[in-house]
């Protein structure tokens, strides 16, 4: 029996409209995103939260600021989920992304967030999600803009798969 994580990446403050960042679409994104959430809770899947936190001064993401922050309809849609710090696009260099999977025995992997041509993708390729089943729901995910949200999508399609959320966390 498989088990599957949904890996919602970087839903912070400053890519929002106040924020230092503001992306394309974020509204609707998050709402995908909190849906996906909550089917993902219903068919006993594990969520897991990515939070990147700038390492040296930066406008953005910067420690201890508001913008670095979580969006609170994220933390108060998964109360509970483990939040995986991370400084670099790929959520798993140099954190502790693959033991959190492992204690959650995990072999399948849902991604949404933000940015699709950043963190989204760099995470779904990276040679350590290759023991893992890897899905991207790209309705639940976001960047600058839309064309780069679907250039993005389109250059990795060779290497993962797409899904939406009434299918991304049917058991195998």
């Amino acid at each position: 029996m498989s088990r599957t994580a949904l890996l919602v990446i970087d839903v912070q403050n400053d890519y929002f409209d106040n924020g230092s960042f503001p992306l394309w679409n974020t509204k609707q994104a998050l709402k995908e995103i909190l849906n996906a959430i909550q089917t993902a809770k219903e068919q006993d899947a594990a969520v897991v939260l990515v939070q990147h936190v700038a390492e040296s001064e930066s406008p953005l993401f910067a420690e201890g600021s508001e913008g670095v922050k979580l969006h609170q309809a994220i933390l108060d849609a998964a109360p509970d989920a483990p939040i995986v710090t991370k400084t670099h696009a790929d959520a798993f260099q140099e954190t502790n992304l693959t033991q959190v999977l492992e204690e959650l025995e995990v072999d399948r992997l849902v991604i949404c967030g933000m940015m699709t041509q950043n963190c989204v993708t760099h995470t779904a390729i990276s040679d350590a999600a290759d023991p893992y089943q890897v899905s991207i729901l790209p309705d639940a995910c976001t960047t600058r803009e839309e064309l780069l949200h679907f250039i993005a999508l389109e250059a990795i399609q060779a290497k993962v798969t797409y899904t939406d959320i009434q299918h991304a966390f049917e058991r195998v």
